[in-house]
Order: structure tokens, then sequence, then C-alpha cells
């Protein structure tokens, strides 16, 4: 399977915080990445890098084989690349439909062709019945749910979600799987960066782990597991117990 997306030797620093440094991996099509590593690794730093909310101070982004490096967030999000956030951010006066729309204007202006894209996500996500629920009044996972098909109206090559799983129970974390991999059997390609473990190892077909803004680690699921620089540098000897026990 081709590359989607090649970032090479990438770095940011804020100040004297080096947040990221000389980053180099590659995605595949239609591959779920997991990004992992613990908090301040640098893992939302380089999705605002690809996105493009950040310049980099060095290193290159490569998309579909074009330099995306020193582009423009809104450019990229045409390019086809978009982004989740840790913390959903509806427009909370407006409809889960008006939210979705809002993605869809990415690439038509026709009202109605919006309302069309919109409500094929709305649908994909499960949605569709509370189409016109303020967002404001949606429960976490039904946000967490418009996010995602909010980013999908955007007609995405290439999703990248921050800890969409962050604050849901048990039950709505195995949803969020589920989702994740339904989204790339429509053939998104998707990096997930995520603090939950189970969910991580299971969804992700490889994973990459940052400390300190570097990569320390790439491999599938298992190799991660049982790599003892992330044991000792992020997933701690509870998780070695645990996964043996």
């Amino acid at each position: 399977m081709a590359n989607i997306l090649e970032v090479r030797h990438l770095g940011k620093h804020f100040g004297g915080l080096q947040a990221v440094h000389d980053l180099t991996f590659n995605v595949r099509e239609r591959e779920i990445l997991g990004l992992i590593g613990p908090n301040g690794a640098g893992k939302t730093t380089t999705f605002n890098l690809i996105a493009g909310f950040y310049p980099p101070d060095s290193g290159e982004v490569r998309f579909k084989g074009h330099d995306i490096t020193f582009a423009r967030a809104d450019q990229i999000c045409k390019m086809g690349i978009c982004r989740t956030f840790q913390v959903a951010r509806p427009f909370s006066n407006l409809t889960a439909l008006e939210n979705a729309m809002i993605g869809a204007f990415c690439h038509t202006a026709n009202v109605h062709e919006a309302e069309e894209i919109a409500m094929r996500w709305l649908e994909f996500t499960d949605l569709a019945g509370r189409k016109d629920v303020l967002a404001r009044n949606l429960t976490t996972i039904d946000q967490r749910r418009l996010e995602l098909a909010r980013a999908l109206s955007t007609h995405p090559s290439l999703l990248l979600m921050d800890e969409t799983m962050a604050g849901l129970t048990p039950a709505e974390i195995d949803v969020a799987i589920g989702l994740i991999a339904k989204v790339r059997d429509s053939g998104v390609t998707v990096i997930v960066v995520e603090h939950v473990m189970r969910a991580i190892m299971s969804v992700s077909e490889r994973i990459i782990v940052l400390d300190g803004g570097e990569k320390i680690a790439e491999g599938t699921p298992r190799e991660i597991a049982q790599n003892e620089t992330v044991i000792r540098a992020y997933l701690g000897e509870g998780y070695r117990h645990a996964r043996t026990a």
C-alpha cells in the first residue's frame, strides 16, 4: 500500500521548549496508525504541524506526494486532511445538522448539497435521529460523534483523531473503537492519539511512541506492548503485569 503521508525530520520549538525533534514517519493509505506517549510528548503538536495550525521550524510534510509543509490549515483541509480535538468543539447554539454542514461547506457553497453531505455522515455516526438537537444538548459521546461527522463532512482522505475517547465509559469506548474501524473501512486513513491503551492496542495496525518530542519506538501493537523502552517511558510496570496476568 502506498504512503499517503510522509513526515521527514520535523521539528518545532516553543521558546526554549523542544516540542518535536527530528520526527520521521510514514502513514500508509487506509491504515489506522496509533500515536502514543506521555503528556507533553509532542503528539498534539505533531497533529498541529501536519494540519497547518503551526509552521514547523525544520523538516517536511508531504501528503499524497505534495509538499504541504507551510500550507495554511484551510488549504490542507481542502486537500484532504482534517482533525478532531481533545475537547469536542461544536457550535453549541447550532443543531447537529448545522454543525456537520459547516464541514461540508469546505467543498461546496450549495446549501442543499451541504445538507445532503452532512446527513450522510450523521447517519454514518448514528446521529441522524438527533439532527435537529442543539449541540449543547447532546451527550458527551454524541458530541464526539458530531465532531467526527463534521470532520468527515470535509471529505478527508486522512483523519487525525486527538483523544476522542477521553471521558467515555468502557461501553462507549467499545462503540468508539468500532466507529474508528468503520471510518477506515470507508476508505479514510486514520491517525489516532489516545491514552486508553485497551483502545489503541485493539484498533491500531501500527503504533508510534513519542517521548520528549522524539520517536522512541515504532511497531505493531504486540511489539510496542513488549518494548522495554516503551514500558519504562510510558506504559509502566503495571501494564506489563496486567498484560501477563
